[in-house]
């Protein structure tokens, strides 16, 4: 098994906090599988508040997928409590945000949805159901009479111990 996290990096205007909805966002991923070396074209959704029984009964799995090129049964799950906050002072590096515990798959490629929320600076309006589908986001705060806003949002896969 190796966990591989995600982490993101983005521009905040006037924001101080950026995290998904936990338990009920989607992550969006394409996976590859670490035995044949198959790269998915199709976007998988992984949610911590769903889970499948793997065949052995005993576990859930937050995805659960055959491949389709060698036949092996491949599972990826979210590590409870690794879903982190994306804060104003991270702005410039890569921070995690969930961290994914990999059997047999690795995911390559992530993209963002809607599900995000959004801490204001100075007021402290939350935004919830954020669209980050487009790498940004922008609004106005009538509390302290300024645009909000995310840019150039951008995601890496890291494994970790």
């Amino acid at each position: 098994m190796v966990n591989i996290s995600l982490e993101i990096s983005a521009t905040l205007d006037q924001v101080e906090e950026l995290y998904t909805n936990h338990p009920d966002y989607t992550f969006l991923l394409k996976v590859k599988c670490l035995n044949c070396g198959e790269c998915t074209d199709k976007w998988h959704d992984v949610i911590e508040s769903k889970g499948y029984p793997c065949k052995n009964g005993k576990t859930n799995v937050h995805f659960l997928a055959k491949c389709k090129l060698c036949g092996r049964e491949n599972t990826l799950s979210i590590l409870e409590g690794t879903n982190g906050i994306y804060h104003n002072q991270d702005q410039g590096k890569f921070k995690s945000i969930v961290t994914f515990a990999c059997r047999g798959i690795e995911p390559f490629e992530f993209t963002p949805t809607i599900g995000w929320i959004v801490k204001v600076a100075d007021s402290g309006t939350i935004y919830k159901d954020v669209n980050l589908t487009e790498n940004e986001w922008v609004d106005y705060d009538d509390t302290i009479s300024k645009c909000v806003g995310i840019y150039d949002f951008k995601s890496q896969f890291v494994k970790v111990k």
